[in-house]
């Protein structure tokens, strides 16, 4: 990992970024409950956070169990049908799922898994990455005779 303060400022690289003025409000927020200095320090940590959750997404193999959590909009047209599609194309490691409606918009989704890690992460991904997910979190242990 890179330590930012040894890095002269000739190797640091600028971006733009172009956000929705509620998340970048959100994020400001963090920023000073968090006591950043500035926005391009939460935007790195940030940046780390994200790297750090690939890389154990991309150390999920053998056998597992585990639970996709997620919060999506069901007014978003074609979410619904999307989502079914992807979860009956992993039926198989699909053990149950429970489906609350939270409000006028958003509903909340547990799906309990278990099989193959590969195919538990690839489930996930697909899920995670349609238009209209608001938050997913996917959790996984090893399975139980491994515990």
């Amino acid at each position: 990992m890179i330590d930012e303060k040894k890095v002269s400022e000739k190797e640091l690289m600028r971006i733009g970024v172009s956000l929705p003025d509620n998340l970048l409000t959100k994020f400001d927020n963090i920023i000073e409950e968090r006591g950043y200095s500035s926005r391009s320090e939460g935007i790195r940590d940030a940046i780390r956070s994200y790297i750090n959750h690939y890389e154990w997404m991309n150390d999920i193999k053998g056998k597992r169990v585990g639970t996709i959590s997620l919060v999506y909009d069901h007014t978003k047209r074609g979410l619904s049908n999307m989502m079914a599609e992807i979860q009956h194309e992993h039926s198989n490691i699909i053990k149950t799922s429970i489906h609350v409606h939270l409000d006028h918009e958003n509903c909340l989704e547990v799906v309990v898994l278990e099989g193959d890690g590969v195919e538990i992460k690839l489930l996930a991904e697909k899920i995670l990455s349609l238009n209209g997910v608001k938050f997913s979190k996917l959790t996984t242990v090893p399975s139980t005779d491994k515990l």
